[in-house]
């Protein structure tokens, strides 16, 4: 399978354009608060104050959301010389076993990203060391905020729940921090599904095919002959 992924579901193309409008938000945003900061830098002798951590956290939710996005389209880089070597049963047993090891890692880093973000949202980290075996209480942090994003009007509804009525000055960070647990549960989801397809038959490997590498020079042949 190339890193052309084809959705089979409506429901999955309509999730598939939801996550490539999310990615190309979340650039264009980095693009155009760094293109504001510079002209007001070096134009006007000023700039965004919160311009540099915004752009950290979209670049951050940038790649959490990329990564889980590279595995459902199978875009990840990957060395495949000695896989290559034995026939298509062997290698389709290697991808499954691969699969299965990214869906245990996965799992461990949904678990430490959980139990990061938790406190932060005034909630319970998960108790155990390798699985979560419950939840354990854990020390409330809602009332933690960014350094310098001011937090907007309209989230002012939260003051009551996550900080007991009184005001943040500035974003809190459970809410930058939840593409932690989000990204991570999602690249979890990913690998469980590319490895399904893998033991169907739907799929031969998780990281990027030759065939892309063979589609390059059938192009490239094709305009050498124009």
């Amino acid at each position: 399978m190339s890193a052309h992924y084809q959705a089979d579901t409506r429901l999955g193309r309509i999730v598939s354009e939801i996550e490539e409008t999310a990615i190309a938000i979340l650039l264009g945003l980095m693009t155009i608060i760094t293109f504001i900061n510079v002209v007001l830098r070096y134009g006007f002798n000023t700039g965004i104050i919160w311009g540099l951590e915004m752009v950290t956290f979209l670049f951050a939710w940038l790649v959490l959301f990329g990564i889980s996005y590279a595995v459902k389209v199978t875009a990840h880089l990957g060395v495949d010389a000695v896989i290559n070597l034995f026939s298509a049963g062997p290698r389709r047993v290697f991808a499954v076993i691969a699969g299965l090891v990214c869906v245990i890692y996965a799992g461990l880093l949904f678990k430490g990203a959980w139990d990061y973000w938790a406190p932060f949202a005034g909630l319970d980290a998960t108790s155990g060391r390798w699985f979560p075996t419950g939840f354990e209480n854990s020390r409330d942090q809602a009332w933690y905020e960014v350094i310098d994003i001011p937090v907007p009007e309209w989230l002012r509804f939260i003051e009551p729940i996550m900080n007991e009525g009184e005001e943040y000055e500035k974003l809190p960070r459970f809410i930058p921090y939840f593409m932690l647990p989000f990204g991570a549960g999602l690249l979890l989801l990913r690998f469980v599904q590319a490895t399904l397809r893998v033991i169907r038959g739907r799929q031969t490997s998780l990281i990027v095919s030759h065939e892309a590498e063979d589609a390059v020079e059938d192009v490239r042949h094709m305009n050498e002959g124009a």
